[in-house]
């Protein structure tokens, strides 16, 4: 076992935009939080939102909401999508991370957040996109959505452009009925201790969508430089 007092040199392999990052991160921002990383660290986290995002590398939860260390637990998959409680003694990522934030850190809100121009979703409708239609892990996990993906491909009233918009939020909706089914997120819920909320990110116009539990559907929140 190594020691972990003595720091060897770093591996020439390790990328230099991740290296420049983090330098940039210790001389800009580091400084300006100290106080706050020193809290976490000795305090340990307590945040109240949870966010299921997708792992999309263009839709960041921390960036889109501004988010700094500790405020938010974040856990991103293809298509953030939210499996239907099933125990069966395999291995369940996002199911632990959801048991964890409602369970352990007793977080008060849990927010699905889709984004337009998902591939996991264009897969889904297209059934032709490599490799996200094959029967390994992609394609078991895609299946979560599979039902879904047949109503909007089969509904002659969606036009065919809106397809895919279209399963993204019926997506989201399919993830957070799925929420409903881990028992402790239901008792939660009913004790009125737990909130729970669809969200969808435009990436072109840098948009953010709520979505209405009443009417289901998604409604724009105005920034102030809309009207530019």
């Amino acid at each position: 076992m190594s020691d972990p007092t003595i720091r060897p040199p770093l591996p020439a392999s390790f990328p230099s935009r991740l290296n420049d990052g983090y330098l940039s991160f210790r001389a800009g921002r580091y400084p300006t939080e100290n106080d706050r990383y020193k809290r976490l660290g000795e305090e340990g986290q307590k945040p109240q939102i949870m966010i299921i995002g997708c792992c999309d590398s263009r839709v960041s939860p921390e960036v889109i909401f501004d988010a700094g260390p500790g405020e938010i637990f974040v856990v991103r998959n293809v298509a953030n999508l939210v499996p239907p409680f099933h125990p069966d003694g395999e291995f369940h990522g996002t199911s632990a991370a959801l048991e964890f934030a409602v369970v352990a850190l007793k977080v008060k809100h849990i927010v699905v957040m889709g984004h337009g121009r998902c591939g996991g979703i264009r897969a889904a409708i297209d059934g032709t996109d490599e490799p996200l239609t094959q029967s390994d892990f992609i394609g078991r996990w895609m299946s979560i959505l599979s039902g879904t993906a047949d109503e909007v491909r089969c509904d002659h009233s969606v036009a065919p452009g809106l397809r895919y918009k279209t399963l993204e939020h019926e997506g989201i909706k399919a993830s957070l009925r799925n929420l409903m089914t881990f028992p402790c997120i239901q008792t939660r819920v009913a004790k009125g201790s737990l909130r729970l909320h669809g969200a969808w990110f435009d990436v072109s116009e840098g948009e953010l969508h709520i979505l209405d539990p009443d009417s289901g559907s998604f409604a724009v929140i105005e920034s102030p430089d809309a009207a530019n």
